[in-house]
């Protein structure tokens, strides 16, 4: 059979032809064709040509699979499978260029963006109007319009005058005029001959459109070379003024190729400096460390209720400030440590009428885990974020400033890019840190955009910016190296090497260096593969952090110096007795009066106080700070406050004079009541503070005279979940949807394409149109088919209202029902006949 008889006249037949596992490999590609699952394959392949999907499509393609695209929609329609090399390659036939075409054509098939064999190459009508130039919209080849598409309004005597000026004999009519000054034009060596005559300043003025934009301006009365060119139709009029070179002229002084600079081998990441692997592990676990630390930091800050939450959501500005100054760092980072505690879980509003941020109990069984297992609990909720931290201060489409924890801060293909570049990072050898601008490069070049060039304003840029940098703050890379702890946590195996894993194909042919599709590692997709992946992360971290210890050692001028991180017990009680200094490799805890009295405001005793130091310190306890503690406990309590409204006590009225004639205590409104009682018209609790703060140590008593004890009182949401990532488009499917999806979709087909035979009156349904017959001429049909044992053709409506076509042979009909085999479902249904519209008998050759 000849390729005219086989060949598909229609994507739809192109699709039809296909066989399930390439079926399954767009469908996979292009999950969006299955949301919902189309009822047959014409269905399909309209959706596939939909503006919507193929704008989806085509920004998914690489680099040089779009240039191909590009350069078929500059291609004659339908083209061949060496025109369109030829426009890729060039006359000189690029062996690189080459080497990559069939494999940038496959994708291009795979993903229904061109059909065709290799003779009628089509793009997709949608993509075609997309790609092709236009003034309007010009194509990034920068090829103007064929010199048919710039005749199209010019007048015939017109045309005949080029035609002759070019050398080339009159003809009857415009169209062989313009088939002929064409076939000039993409003659090589006559059009050759034909630029030797030409002026040199017109030479020139080509050279300037040859690479784009092909549009010129002209005056009035042009000067002589440009009457040259436009006299022998290289340049077309397209308007008053203007010209346009046609696209047969600038592909012969380019050449043949389509793009000026072809871009078939995928840019490689370079290596910026190299370390020890050693070196690298030992320098993301330190930054582990502190990102465990930090988060602990801030939570501790927020341990009685954090800030506010703003009416529109998120943190103000000045709560940003302040968490920034809290945890020592830039407002930016900060912001990037509490996104990352709300990803995971750890942070939420609590919901109250008074809404403020707080710890979520999540929190606190978070802190009962193992400390790498904190970790990767934390890398992996900002593996899978689609919250950017990076967006904060920033501004939406509105002008409306984006806030810390508030709205406007997800982008869908923020986990993409993450893991995208963290792949890239485990391609390098291992101890390699990148050069960022080759790491840009290369996502440029796996997802460009279409018509433009690198920018920093890009937002994929900028995501793989802000994912190096996040990175190396978690300690998923060391030193600007992907880690052995973070390689485990992308599921990928732990000697990695330089050499990069492919995908098969045809482009496994090539070099490694020179393969141009991109490399993406299979990312953990199930909760079981997460998990497992986390598992093996937090396994090689645990060697590597510091062990926790039960010893500080204490200095004579009222400091405590911790050489490392504490025990939980003792650095939560420490925290209490003592303010933090400073931090780093040792942290610095300072003793003060104050600090000594909100231990004792905590129900620890002196003697307490003593017996911890005493337990937990290397050195032995010097004398300043016993005497600190002695004299803290000995004033503490001395003053007894209660509600009157409130009142001060006290035996030693000395000390209650000395407080009245203190002009600090005015605000108070005190008056003695007694030699040992004064009474108060501040609140107790303002009391209290009012009278710290003129440097005594009241404490607070029961009306039954008791000491009221005053602990920290951890404030925590009712129980919340991490908040979901926004999902960048319909879910990829799995194996189980592809097979179920297909087969729905082929049965489908079946019903939608088996031929009928014509009614009596010579009409039959349209294409997607369900039979109509009456329900005497249904029921009739249905019980001669039983009886001929004959398969029919019907139109159901289920329940839900949907319409569906379907082949049947039916078995039995009865009590308004009938059973058939359905042929569409592959097995035995019983149908109400209420619900068939009509049925058509199959034509003679049909089963």
């Amino acid at each position: 059979m000849s390729p005219e008889t086989t060949a598909p006249r229609s994507l739809a037949e192109a699709l039809r032809a296909r066989d399930d596992a390439s079926l399954s490999a767009l469908l996979r590609s292009r999950p969006d064709l299955i949301t919902p699952v189309p009822t047959d394959l014409t269905q399909l392949a309209t959706r596939a040509g939909t503006r919507a999907s193929v704008v989806r499509a085509l920004e998914r393609l690489d680099r040089f699979a779009l240039q191909t695209a590009e350069a078929l929609a500059v291609a004659p329609e339908p083209a061949t499978y060496d025109e369109l090399l030829g426009l890729l390659a060039g006359d000189d036939g690029d062996p690189t260029v080459t080497a990559a075409y069939p494999h940038a054509l496959g994708t291009l098939r795979e993903q229904a963006l061109v059909w065709g064999d290799d003779e009628r190459l089509r793009l997709v009508r949608t993509a075609r109007e997309l790609l092709a130039p236009s003034p309007q919209h010009p194509s990034p080849t920068g090829l103007g319009p064929t010199v048919g598409e710039s005749t199209a309004g010019m007048s015939p005597g017109r045309i005949q005058e080029i035609v002759a000026a070019a050398g080339l004999p009159s003809t009857h009519d415009s169209v062989s005029a313009v088939a002929s000054l064409s076939a000039l034009f993409s003659d090589r060596p006559r059009m050759s001959a034909l630029l030797d005559e030409a002026p040199a300043e017109a030479v020139e003025v080509l050279s300037r459109l040859v690479w784009g934009p092909p549009y010129g301006q002209v005056t009035a009365e042009p000067a002589a070379h440009l009457r040259w060119l436009i006299g022998r139709g290289l340049l077309l009029p397209t308007g008053p003024g203007t010209v346009v070179l046609p696209r047969e002229v600038a592909l012969h002084l380019r050449a043949g190729r389509a793009h000026r600079v072809t871009e078939p081998v995928a840019p490689a990441v370079e290596a910026a400096t190299t370390h020890r692997p050693q070196v690298v592990d030992a320098a993301a676990a330190g930054q582990a460390y502190t990102t465990l630390a930090t988060v602990e930091e801030l939570l501790k800050d927020w341990h009685e209720g954090g800030p506010a939450v703003l009416r529109a959501g998120g943190l103000s500005v000045r709560d940003l400030k302040r968490t920034a100054v809290a945890l020592d760092v830039s407002e930016p980072v900060a912001a990037f440590w509490v996104e990352l505690a709300h990803a995971a879980g750890l942070v939420a509003s609590d919901g109250e009428t008074e809404e403020r941020y707080a710890a979520t109990p999540a929190y606190d069984e978070w802190l009962e885990l193992p400390a790498a297992e904190r970790w990767t609990r934390l890398a992996s909720a900002w593996l899978a974020a689609t919250r950017t931290a990076g967006l904060v201060g920033g501004r939406d489409t509105k002008d409306r400033t984006l806030s810390a924890l508030g709205p406007g801060l997800d982008r869908s293909a923020a986990p993409e890019v993450r893991h995208r570049v963290l792949t890239l990072l485990a391609a390098l050898p291992e101890g390699a840190a990148p050069a960022a601008d080759s790491v840009l490069a290369r996502l440029y070049w796996e997802r460009p955009q279409r018509g433009t060039r690198p920018s920093p304003e890009d937002l994929r840029a900028r995501l793989a910016r802000w994912t190096l940098s996040e990175a190396e703050l978690l300690g998923v890379t060391g030193r600007g190296a992907l880690s052995a702890q973070g390689r485990a946590l992308l599921g990928l195996p732990q000697a990695a090497g330089a050499k990069e894993a492919e995908p098969s194909g045809p482009g496994d042919k090539l070099p490694a260096h020179k393969r141009h599709h991109p490399v993406t590692a299979p990312a953990p997709h199930s909760p079981a593969e997460r998990a497992a992946a986390a598992a093996r992360a937090a396994r090689l971290l645990a060697p590597l952090l510091p062990e926790p210890l039960d010893h500080v050692l204490l200095q004579a001028d009222l400091t405590a110096v911790a050489p490392g991180p504490l025990e939980r017990p003792l650095a939560d009680t420490l925290g209490v007795l003592a303010d933090v200094e400073s931090k780093g490799g040792a942290t610095v805890y300072r003793f003060t009066p104050g600090s000594v009295r909100r231990a004792l405001d905590a129900g620890r005793s002196a003697s307490d106080l003593h017996a911890f130091l005493t337990a937990h310190s290397r050195t032995p306890i010097p004398q300043p700070l016993t005497y600190l503690i002695d004299d803290v406990a000995r004033r503490h309590g001395h003053l007894r406050i209660g509600a009157a409204s409130a009142y001060v006590r006290c035996d030693d009225d000395a000390m209650l004079s000395e407080i009245l004639a203190d002009k600090r205590s005015q605000g108070l409104g005190l008056r003695r009541l007694a030699p040992t009682v004064l009474a108060a018209q501040a609140d107790p609790a303002a009391l209290l503070a009012g009278l710290r703060s003129m440097g005594f140590a009241p404490a607070a008593e029961s009306a039954e005279g008791d000491v009221l004890i005053t602990r920290a009182h951890a404030h925590r949401t009712p129980p919340r979940t991490a908040p979901e990532p926004v999902p960048e488009g319909p879910p990829v499917p799995d194996a189980t949807l592809l097979g179920a999806a297909i087969r729905a979709i082929r049965a489908g087909d079946l019903a939608s394409t088996t031929p009928r035979k014509a009614d009596p009156a010579g009409d039959r349904p349209g294409n997607g149109e369900l039979p109509r017959t009456s329900s005497a001429e249904t029921l009739a049909t249905m019980q001669a088919a039983v009886m001929t044992g004959e398969a029919v053709w019907i139109g159901y409506v289920n329940a839900e209202g949907a319409a569906s076509q379907r082949v049947i042979a039916p078995i039995r009909v009865e009590g308004g029902f009938v059973t058939a085999y359905d042929h569409t479902a592959d097995e035995v249904r019983t149908y109400p006949l209420h619900r068939v519209t009509g049925v058509a008998e199959l034509a003679d050759d049909q089963p």
